[in-house]
């Protein structure tokens, strides 16, 4: 596997599926969400999870482990009060509180360099539990 991309403060490498996949739910709309995950023995973060076209905010939530961090893009279709059709992608930082406190810092230090990676977030959110990433702050941050 070809690791493009080093994160320089951690040491945490991204792999290339992580930009591709990042590029094809951008561009080509193929996928609703990724959700991404770091291998702490390996040292490199990966997709985890994506989610095609039809799933919903729901699917994306549910998808999220309850007990351990993860990082995830989601891309928002809305119509503003205009009825324009617009698109957001959300950063989202899952911490939950059951997490190993190892692996929240762990995610927490290595964020930055993933994010600068994925060219092209609109908001980022940070959260511990479902409601601090619920819809109505999606909906907040993108109108």
């Amino acid at each position: 596997m070809a690791m493009a991309f080093k994160m320089a403060t951690t040491g945490m490498w991204v792999a290339d599926e992580c930009k591709n996949s990042f590029m094809e739910m951008k561009w080509k709309k193929v996928h609703r969400y990724i959700v991404f995950k770091i291998d702490e023995k390996s040292r490199l973060v990966t997709v985890d999870k994506v989610g095609s076209p039809g799933e919903s905010y729901d699917d994306f939530a549910a998808s999220l482990p309850t007990d351990d961090c993860r990082y995830a893009v989601f891309d928002f279709d809305f119509v503003t009060v205009d009825n324009c059709r617009k698109s957001k992608i959300f950063f989202i930082a899952w911490s939950p509180t059951a997490s190993r406190t190892r692996a929240k810092m762990l995610y927490a230090t290595s964020k930055d360099g993933l994010r600068r990676v994925l060219d092209g977030i609109h908001y980022e959110v940070q959260a511990t539990d479902p409601t601090e990433m619920g819809m109505d702050v999606i909906k907040h941050k993108a109108y």
